[in-house]
């Protein structure tokens, strides 16, 4: 195990060196008659040299183990590679390593909404012409969704691996929908779909004082709110392709957020800044103590090993539309690669059965491959969640975002105003709020016009005087 540059990154070597058997030489015997020509040697075997190439990823400990094992054996099978793991606890931790030189990848893990700075720094190779020659299909593998999520300049850029949807995990102790219609609420009739109005009354019906339980928690930034924006009909930005400010002063915008936030501002039914401060959001449900809590796939694992924790999940509620969002990530292609048939068939070997279905039993992956995320690696039957198929139902509802190469920073200009929504005391401006926020997103997604707006706002002031 080594470590290179950034401290909890490890570097493993993946392969398996490979021994080459030498035949012997046949010699004639100083018997044989000088009549007969001597008897050339045979040949000897010449090793065929192997590209060491190096894939970076990140995960769980559970999902690194599985591809140092998984690119052990590729290397071992392989007759012209050998696969060096380079492994990062997240996806932050990967970017910065990548962005500062500390690690040159030939394949490597991305995230959708890196794709646009990937492509600005030119990091990458458009892979479908590559896996085309490979005879990769995608028509019933992948969605359209997911490719085109990847593409630009109508190329495949990266390759579609993991699609990972935002739902709803609740707790089946404290929400019974059986015993909440038996008392005439208002609760689902499948786990497929729920109304906001069933939303609520779960929350309500999981909040007991005396109990100390509360209903529901939605992170208030705006990945968090996010899901309720776009399933109350609203829009995130103003415009999906080149967007240039964020959309929350629209009309159908501030209609979603009015819906959410006369649930999320209920000071009862969720969790108080003091239990925030003593706990995350996801220990108290871990605790048993929270009824409702928005999250991802890669969850599932560790609260599974949660002792006495029964739980399930739902898709976001529909306010207006089925909608969600959340991560898309890909295998991508270095733009200059140790070597670029090995570099691809690597990622024909990533994206393959035999990789994919391992990873996905891990528990923390959606594949974004279709075939598998439809099969018993995936559903897991007899284990919790029960309903693993609304993952794979609400990553078809998934709102893909424009691409930015902004996103740390517009989160990092607007998730305090963003929490002041849900938190803030007293009575809300949210016309007001709305704006604020949209003219914080500017500065981030359009500076230029903003300064232009200022300065034609100056020279009118200075005309009028």
């Amino acid at each position: 195990m080594r470590f290179i540059g950034r401290a909890g990154m490890r570097r493993t070597t993946a392969a398996l060196l490979s021994t080459v058997v030498l035949a012997g030489l046949a010699a004639c015997s100083d018997e044989q008659s000088s009549s007969r020509p001597p008897l050339d040697p045979d040949p000897v075997a010449t090793p065929v040299p192997e590209d060491q190439l190096t894939l970076a990823v990140w995960g769980s400990r559970a999902e690194i183990d599985t591809y140092e094992r998984l690119m052990a054996e590729y290397s071992v099978i392989s007759e012209t590679s050998d696969v060096e793991v380079v492994a990062f606890s997240d996806r932050e931790e990967a970017m910065a390593a990548l962005a500062a030189g500390e690690v040159d990848p030939d394949v490597f893990m991305a995230s959708r909404r890196d794709l646009s700075w990937l492509r600005d720094e030119g990091r990458t190779s458009p892979v479908d012409e590559l896996l085309d020659e490979r005879f990769v299909e995608f028509g019933d593998v992948y969605s359209r969704d997911a490719l085109l999520a990847f593409s630009a300049d109508r190329r495949l850029q990266c390759m579609p691996f993991e699609i990972s949807p935002t739902v709803v995990f609740y707790n089946t102790d404290l929400i019974d929908f059986e015993r909440m219609e038996a008392r005439g609420l208002e609760a689902p009739s499948s786990a497929s779909r729920w109304s906001f109005e069933e939303f609520q009354a779960a929350a309500e019906f999981a909040t007991r004082p005396r109990k100390g339980t509360r209903g529901v928690y939605v992170d208030p930034s705006l990945a968090g709110l996010a899901p309720f924006v776009y399933a109350g009909g609203g829009n995130l930005f103003d415009d999906d392709d080149a967007p240039t400010s964020l959309a929350f002063s629209e009309d159908s915008t501030r209609d979603a957020l009015e819906t959410t936030l006369g649930l999320l501002r209920n000071g009862p039914l969720t969790l108080s800044s003091r239990q925030l401060a003593q706990a995350t959001a996801l220990q108290w449900f871990r605790r048993g103590k929270l009824g409702m809590i928005t999250g991802d796939r890669s969850w599932v694992p560790q609260l599974r090993l949660t002792q006495g924790l029964a739980f399930d999940v739902m898709p976001i509620p529909t306010i207006e539309t089925s909608a969600t969002t959340g991560e898309l990530t890909g295998f991508c292609l270095a733009r200059r690669p140790v070597s670029l048939s090995g570099a691809a068939d690597l990622l024909v070997h990533l994206i393959s059965d035999d990789v994919v279905r391992p990873l996905t039993r891990t528990g923390f992956v959606v594949p974004a491959n279709q075939q598998v995320a439809l099969s018993e690696d995936f559903l897991q039957p007899g284990r919790q969640p029960v309903e693993a198929g609304v993952f794979t139902d609400s990553a078809d509802d998934m709102v893909i975002p424009p691409l930015l190469d902004t996103w740390g920073e517009l989160q990092r200009a607007v998730d305090d105003q963003v929490a002041q929504l849900v938190t803030a005391p007293g009575v809300l401006d949210l016309e007001g709020a709305s704006a604020t926020i949209d003219f914080a997103s500017q500065l981030v997604l359009a500076p230029e016009l903003v300064l232009d707006t200022g300065e034609e706002d100056s020279e009118e002031s200075g005309d009028s005087q």
